[in-house]
């Protein structure tokens, strides 16, 4: 029947640096930046390697995506600080590192009939007019899951590996009682 199978394919985080940073200097003198402050008050900086994107504020707060592992976002955390070493900013705090999102993808391993699933599952949304997948809140788990026909599943607000487990394991058995 289900076979659990799914990656982490982005995690959110935010941490604070806890120094003033001069955005209009970091963008002048990093090719990697995008700043248009009349747009938005954040300084976007991305990362090659590995592959991440993050949003910087004067203030030292950071908002990182696109890692796929903590391992990867601390890198990544790193080279920030790097680069603001490059135009003078020494920052001489290891980061606390708050983790707001978990995006996984994967599959259950079977068919899903979406029409079914919306009718007997609770907390749904499904407009196959607009979104061929089916929206499942599993509020027990914070976690929202994308259910598409052919088992292909995403689950976000989680905020843990252990928690998107966890929200998979209870998916399946919820999957299970309606099929």
């Amino acid at each position: 029947m289900a076979q659990k199978n799914i990656q982490v394919v982005n995690i959110v985080v935010s941490t604070s640096l806890e120094h003033d940073i001069p955005l209009e200097k970091m963008a002048a003198t990093l090719s990697n930046t995008e700043y248009n402050p009349e747009q938005f008050p954040g300084l976007v900086i991305r990362i090659k390697e590995p592959k991440t994107s993050a949003l910087i504020f004067s203030s030292g707060k950071v908002v990182c995506t696109g890692a796929r592992s903590m391992e990867k976002v601390e890198e990544s955390i790193e080279k920030i600080i790097k680069s603001l070493k490059k135009i003078g900013i020494e920052i001489n705090i290891k980061p606390k590192i708050n983790i707001q999102n978990i995006v996984a993808s994967g599959s259950v391993g079977m068919d899903l009939n979406l029409n079914v699933l919306a009718m007997k599952l609770e907390n749904t949304e499904y407009e196959p007019e607009q979104f061929p997948g089916l929206v499942y809140k599993l509020d027990e788990a914070k976690a929202t899951f994308l259910l598409f026909s052919n088992g292909k599943i995403v689950c976000t607000g989680t905020k843990s590996e252990k928690e998107v487990d966890e929200a998979l394991d209870k998916l399946i058995i919820n999957l299970k009682k309606v099929q």
